[in-house]
């Protein structure tokens, strides 16, 4: 009968065709998922019961693939009154919300008797008998921390038997959690783990915690509703989170670089193998690491894919030999097949930066300027410190397997591309007056670095050696912290809700930790390591993410429900669980892997040892297993010390043999005990910036400016530029072809001569320093236009598209663009943006110009693609399109639901114009 009704609807025309007619309630509640069926109750009504946590949570009803999608008002999101009936529309459209202040179990009904109804009810709470988990377990310790507004949180740990070898504990908390369950959680040690024993419960239960999520995401078989139908795919892989079923190559390669590689290399190889992938039979050759959906239809608007190489990295230091051996020939051949592929669609040879947005940072919505969202193809050239770091650790590990695998030429060219990069990333991003690199540039026709920041980038600059000591120091000197630590992003965006905004993300955090421990930055070590064991502790486990100022794990706010957040999160987060695995592995106890052994490296603060281990003389990681080899590590503690630093390495020993801190494998037995004694306290760097503010107020220490723009643009008859500056009522800097021009501007009226510059212009908040996104760039230069008969769904592998007999009337320097519509996906979803190679050609037909343009995903009308600049001559030129690819070519993606995916690779577009703009 459900399929009977509802297939009604899809096949009058409702809704799109569906081979699958079953609707879902899919939210920021449930992942997105389809745990929620909207199951039938007879006489056109469906309903779906769901518990849910406190909220204002985006919805939609969807089919599996999202071929059906209903919301009640497809131009504008509505907010749902428990109670009251909607009409549904079933077409795509905004996402719909509904506010929840308190956990509780509410019942979705759709009544399709007729015209679809909707109506959502609370239902009544059924009481749970209360429980204690400590009962009949040795006495519990408590840890308690402040909350912003004055008040205490407290988290408790017991263990039923403290001697044990391995260890069942109980942990609870007085935080209200994030997702609806008890206030307590039990695990156990695992044999194949290691154990900690420091004297102090809480810090060894934290640690099992760590290892009992990376357990439970050690899955034998993966999922995403978007692949393979929704049905499951085996492997033997670690999944994303306890809300997140698939593994996506970021999470996955951060994850294993901060801990988990070192701790089972097997699945991390297994996990990065399935991140591979050929193409289609007959539409290219060679293995490529996989760029998973994401802004504009994937790959190349986003070109951090290359973080693989952080997790490939470090399975390569600690695999078996034979599995090593076998996975280093696949490491090299996918990393040099992307690296080649990047540098001909990603790499702009005027600065020598790779393009695409910033790592992880990827819901464009939260870290980019507003009108991003209708001009994707700016998001597509602008360049990110984060994702220049992952190009830079992806040249320098295929170097070093180049030449390992006999390949010195290949390996003398990806150094060389390597050391260029780094040169170009501290020649153009670096921000002397900020001491700090700037996270991104503005797109084409600016291209400025502009102010704005964030703790990844900032964090992987210093780790892989692209900063210098000097601006490694620099940098975690300036780099704001709240009382909860540091945010992903500063400053913070006005009416934007909380996720990578005004957030705390832990695996960035224990990026920081490793670029403080590395720099010798006490100050922001000890935030590091505070913010990681409180997140842990109070939420029970280890979150996706926490609000910035407050470390809640959703921050409720009933004056403004459209900016409360973060808006999703999940429990088991694996780059959270690795990175707290790594802290205590690779910063507390200091142990890290390289080719020819271990190194011992402790980074312990005077403060870790007078608030976390002072009930200790010693503290012992209990069983790492490495490379076959089980060892033990034991520090012993020097006094407590009122003064802030951390704790030099005195003396070490491998079974009771002398030893340096670099241990190399033959020095190591089956089962070693490495002792290091600490002694002198160094005083480090002591360097914080500290910031703080009411979560609830949009305070300019936290924000910058919005964006202003530019109005009124024209060219007078004298040849002056001239136009209007508008914005919030702050202070205004003109840019003019990505330089500053002028500086601390009222609004109003602007001019300035030139025949072919580009302008745009930021905010600025004058007492606090902080400034907005650039606006969007006008361009004074004459622009050649042609106009063609529209090409609708152009764009097959082998299609060409020509234009000839272009009249260019003078001489200059132009930008090449496509007037397109891309609506093959939403502009955050897909692997179905365009890509081909555009090539100008003189009226004989010899190639002046040939460079790879995007035409992503699109949500208006029309839009310019991406731009080739090309020095033209006067007289006639031909343009020529042929085709690239994209992620829709890959044989990984042959099951995705939606366009590129099982219908074929989609790389089509529709083309309704040319325009050549004079820049120079």
């Amino acid at each position: 009968m459900m399929k009977i009704l509802i297939g009604s609807l899809l096949v009058s025309g409702a809704a799109l065709a569906s081979p699958s007619p079953d609707l879902y309630v899919r939210g920021a509640f449930n992942g997105w998922g389809i745990d929620n069926l909207l199951v039938f109750k007879g006489n056109g009504v469906y309903e779906s019961q769901i518990v849910i946590s406190p909220g204002y949570h985006a919805f939609k009803l969807g089919s599996k693939d999202w071929s059906a999608e209903w919301v009640i008002d497809p131009a504008a999101s509505v907010s749902v009154a428990p109670g009251v009936n909607y009409k549904m529309d079933t077409h795509p459209g905004a996402e719909d919300f509904l506010f929840v202040k308190q956990t509780g179990t509410y019942r979705f009904t759709v009544d399709v008797s007729s015209a679809p109804v909707l109506r959502v009810v609370r239902l009544a709470d059924v009481p749970v008998a209360a429980s204690d988990p400590h009962a009949g377990h040795q006495p519990a310790v408590s840890l308690s921390f402040p909350t912003y507004d004055g008040k205490q949180e407290t988290a408790r740990f017991s263990v039923k038997d403290a001697g044990a070898l391995l260890r069942d504990y109980a942990q609870s908390t007085t935080m209200q959690l994030r997702d609806p369950g008890p206030q307590f959680v039990r695990y156990r040690e695992s044999a194949d783990l290691p154990t900690v024993r420091s004297g102090n419960l809480a810090f060894d239960a934290l640690f099992a915690l760590a290892g009992a999520e990376m357990k439970q995401d050690s899955v034998s078989e993966i999922k995403d509703g978007n692949y393979n139908g929704g049905a499951a795919i085996p492997c033997d892989c670690f999944e994303t989170g306890e809300k997140w079923h698939y593994v996506w190559t970021r999470d996955l390669s951060y994850a294993a670089h901060l801990g988990l590689a070192m701790l089972d290399p097997v699945r991390v190889m297994h996990s990065l193998d399935f991140k591979l992938s050929g193409f289609r039979s007959g539409l290219g050759a060679g293995m490529q690491i996989i760029q998973d959906t994401g802004s504009g239809g994937s790959w190349p608007v986003s070109t951090d894919r290359v973080t693989w190489a952080f997790g490939a990295e470090e399975a390569l230091k600690t695999l078996p030999e034979l599995e090593r051996k076998a996975f280093a020939a696949r490491a090299l051949k996918a990393l040099a097949n992307t690296i080649e592929a990047d540098r001909l669609a990603a790499y702009d040879p005027a600065d020598g930066l790779y393009t695409g947005e910033q790592s992880f940072l990827d819901w464009r919505d939260q870290s980019y300027a507003a009108w991003i969202t209708s001009d994707i193809a700016s998001l597509a050239t602008s360049k990110a410190l984060s994702t220049n770091a992952g190009h830079y650790k992806a040249l320098t590990l295929a170097a070093m397997l180049a030449r390992e695998q006999g390949q010195p030429a290949l390996a003398k060219k990806y150094d060389a591309w390597a050391q260029d990069l780094k040169r170009a990333i501290n020649e153009r991003l670096w921000l002397q007056d900020e001491g700090m690199y700037s996270s991104l540039t503005a797109g084409h026709f600016d291209g400025a670095p502009m102010h704005k920041f964030d703790w990844l980038g900032q964090s992987l600059a210093i780790v892989t050696g692209i900063a210098s000591p000097e601006h490694a120091r620099s940098i975690l000197a300036h780099y704001p912290h709240g009382p909860m630590g540091a945010p992903v992003i500063y400053p913070q965006q006005q009416g934007v809700p909380v996720y990578h905004n005004r957030a705390i993300w832990p695996f960035v955090t224990e990026y920081g930790l490793k670029a403080a421990a590395q720099t010798g930055n006490v100050s922001v070590a000890d935030a590091a390591y505070q913010s990681l064991m409180r997140g842990a502790a109070l939420n029970l486990s280890n979150m996706e993410n926490l609000e910035w100022l407050s470390g809640q794990p959703l921050l409720l706010d009933e004056k403004n429900p459209s900016l409360i957040g973060p808006v999703i999160n999940s429990r088991r987060q694996l780059w959270s669980v690795g990175a707290y695995l790594g802290m205590v592995i690779q910063n507390v106890f200091g142990v890290t892997v390289g080719a020819d052994g271990i190194d011992v490296k402790p980074f312990i603060t005077s403060r870790l040892r007078r608030e976390t281990f002072s009930t200790s003389d010693s503290i012992t990681l209990n069983k790492l297993r490495v490379r076959g080899k089980a060892i033990t590590v034991t520090i012993k503690l020097p006094k407590s010390s009122p003064a802030e630093g951390f704790y030099l390495v005195d003396a070490v020993t491998v079974n009771g043999a002398k030893a340096s801190q670099h241990i190399p494998w033959n020095a190591l037995q089956a089962n070693s005990v490495v002792e290091i004694r600490l002694g002198t306290l160094a005083p480090g760097l002591q360097e914080i910036r500290r910031i703080n503010a009411d979560p609830y107020q949009e305070s300019r220490a936290v924000f910058g400016p919005r964006e202003p723009h530019i109005s009124n643009f024209r060219r007078d008859t004298a040849g002056i530029v001239r136009f209007d500056i508008e914005g919030d009522g702050v202070a205004y800097n003109v840019y003019r072809d990505g330089k500053i021009v002028a500086a601390n501007l009222p609004a109003g009226a602007w001019s300035d001569r030139s025949a072919t510059a580009c302008y745009a212009v930021e905010a600025v908040y004058p007492d606090t320093g902080n400034r907005s996104h650039h606006s969007v760039p006008v361009c004074a230069g004459s622009a050649i236009e042609v106009p063609v008969t529209p090409r609708l769904g152009w764009g097959k592998p082998a299609d060409t598209f020509a234009v000839g007999d272009i009249d260019v009337p003078e001489a200059g320097v132009y930008q090449v663009q496509i007037k397109y519509q891309n609506r093959a996906n939403q502009i955050n979803l897909g692997i179905s943006g365009g890509v081909k190679w555009l090539a100008l050609k003189d009226a004989d037909g010899r190639v002046i110009a040939r460079h790879v343009i995007q035409l992503p995903h699109t949500r208006v009308p029309q839009a310019w693609s991406t731009p080739m600049a090309v020095q033209l001559g006067p007289g006639k030129v031909q343009l020529e399109l042929t085709d690239f690819y994209n992620m829709s070519y890959l044989q990984s993606n042959s099951t995705f639901s939606a366009a590129g995916g099982a219908d074929g690779a989609s790389n089509r577009f529709d083309i309704y114009g040319i325009r050549l703009l004079k820049v120079k």
